[in-house]
């Protein structure tokens, strides 16, 4: 008898934890595939078809994938075993269209082991086994004992190349009525000085990115603060440390001390905001003091040491329209070096989607469940939102112009219908010389165009590594490209040839300065040089 656990990733460089955990914690020999979604069926299905056992790990971006494998295997006398967030709260759909004969809720480990045993030695007492559903039964839930688990970090491959995903922690404390993590309030700990020893491991691997799993990493103090200091005394220069963070329940002498002895970029907070209006937390049972909140995400971005990441989500029950552009406004003040602007999903098992008829509901029916409208938002306010979200991903989490569009919302009062306007100019494909020029021309009647212009210059050179397109209509024919050079390298200390220099430069003559761009044997100089000495 074969076992095999099957990942379907959304990318190569994510990995999954939950499988290497179910192998390493069984003492059963099984196989493990990584796959991605841009793989195919049938070149998954026919090497699936080797086993006799097949385990998958289903969450909510790969479901739809794994259904149209799942609908080939059931043709040939497979056990199908399925795990994962996407299947614990909608077991019997899987087991009673034969997609699946068990599916394991919630923590899988131990249940994982125990059907294997049963399976293998031809034992049939399911009941006993806890967390499972099979037939149209389900056993008894039960969690893991962390200190009896086995960890599974040494089973990561291409961990240069890869994030590693870390847990020190399970459950959440928080009871956001939204949230999956929200049905398990027992928070349990990981032993510590395990974790360190992992994370040496790995970082003398050569591991770089690593990303924890925990829902809220800051639940236990004394911990957060004890991994903290041990990543900054063993961490590699490039090195970079992923939290989700409840940034209320931060404490600003901690922020202090971060942004006093941590290297730059070395830790990213995930810190999600969700919305700033009272009425919407209340009703999705969550607890957040917006005034902590923003105090602390202000000292986390003047330190300028850790990156910083705010989460939004469109569709909360009480946020109409104008609520969620208050929302979007006040949380881009904080100028986050990305915010994402995300739909509220309906999931099973979580208490909103048992409330979808009191707020007037309506979503996708398939996965991810995206919100459609509700008693708050209309149709054509979702996709206004949409339209936003489309135009500040290019033109603000991109990072493609961050001096400019930094420049720009000092001058704008509304940020959301900055981007609702941004992203009905249309005509411009996705080429960053017209990303650039998009913005240019949208800006072009503004009172502050003429200093953007000169930015939007200066951010599209300074981005690139090699000599770029041109996009604005300021352009030198050769001769007189090659006389001001001359006269640049003439009044400034240039170690390049005229030669070089116009060969290997970009040069932009504006009302008041020259921007130059030299792009030689992987060198980048850009410079501004002031038009009135020339």
């Amino acid at each position: 008898m074969k076992t095999v656990l099957v990942a379907i990733n959304a990318k190569y460089i994510h990995p999954n934890l939950a499988i290497r955990l179910l192998k390493k914690n069984t003492s059963y020999p099984c196989d493990i595939l990584e796959y991605t979604i841009k793989d195919t069926i049938n070149s998954i299905t026919d090497t699936l078809l080797n086993y006799d056992i097949i385990a998958f790990s289903v969450y909510i971006w790969n479901v739809n994938f794994i259904i149209e494998i799942l609908s080939i295997l059931k043709l040939h006398n497979k056990t199908i075993i399925l795990g994962g967030p996407e299947v614990s709260y909608n077991a019997m759909y899987y087991i009673s269209n034969s997609l699946a004969k068990f599916v394991i809720k919630n923590e899988g480990e131990e249940t994982f082991n125990l059907l294997l045993h049963q399976l293998y030695n031809n034992i049939f007492d399911y009941n006993s086994i806890p967390n499972l559903y099979y037939e149209n039964k389900y056993t008894f839930d039960k969690l893991v004992d962390l200190n009896k688990l086995k960890m599974a970090y040494d089973l990561y491959d291409d961990v240069e190349n890869k994030i590693i995903y870390i847990e020190t922690s399970r459950g959440c404390p928080y009871k956001c009525s939204y949230c999956m993590a929200s049905l398990d309030n027992k928070v349990r700990f990981f032993n510590i000085e395990e974790i360190k020893k992992s994370i040496l491991d790995l970082i003398n691997k050569k591991g770089r990115v690593f990303k924890f799993l925990d829902r809220t990493f800051n639940a236990n103090k004394k911990m957060f603060i004890e991994l903290i200091n041990f990543i900054i005394l063993n961490h590699k220069p490039n090195n970079s440390f992923q939290f989700e963070i409840t940034g209320d329940l931060l404490s600003p002498d901690v922020i202090e001390y971060i942004n006093k002895v941590a290297p730059k970029n070395l830790f990213r907070f995930e810190i999600g905001i969700q919305s700033t209006n009272i009425l919407a937390n209340i009703a999705v049972d969550r607890i957040q003091d917006n005034i902590k909140l923003f105090n602390n995400i202000n000292l986390i971005q003047n330190g300028n040491v850790i990156d910083l990441h705010l989460d939004l989500i469109a569709g909360l029950p009480h946020e109409d329209y104008n609520s969620f552009i208050k929302t979007f406004n006040e949380v881009l003040s904080l100028r986050p070096k990305e915010l994402q602007l995300g739909f509220l999903k309906l999931l099973y098992g979580t208490k909103l989607k048992s409330e979808e008829k009191i707020h007037g509901y309506l979503y996708d029916n398939h996965a991810p469940y995206e919100i459609i409208k509700n008693n708050y938002l209309s149709k054509e306010d979702i996709i206004n939102i949409h339209r936003v979200e489309n135009s500040f991903e290019i033109y603000y989490n991109k990072m493609y112009m961050k001096d400019s569009i930094n420049f720009i919302l000092d001058n704008e009062s509304n940020y959301f219908d900055f981007f609702f306007n941004l992203d009905k100019l249309d005509g411009y494909n996705q080429k960053l010389e017209n990303i650039f020029k998009k913005i240019d021309d949208f800006c072009s009647n503004k009172k502050y165009y003429q200093i953007l212009h000169q930015k939007l210059i200066y951010d599209y050179l300074d981005y690139f590594k090699i000599k770029p397109p041109l996009w604005w209509v300021e352009k030198l024919d050769p001769k007189s490209k090659k006389e001001y050079l001359r006269l640049i390298k003439e009044k400034y200390d240039i170690n390049y040839s005229i030669l070089d220099l116009y060969k290997y430069s970009v040069l932009v003559k504006l009302e008041n300065i020259f921007i130059l761009g030299i792009y030689k044997e992987n060198v980048k100089e850009i410079l501004l040089i002031d038009g009135g000495i020339i």
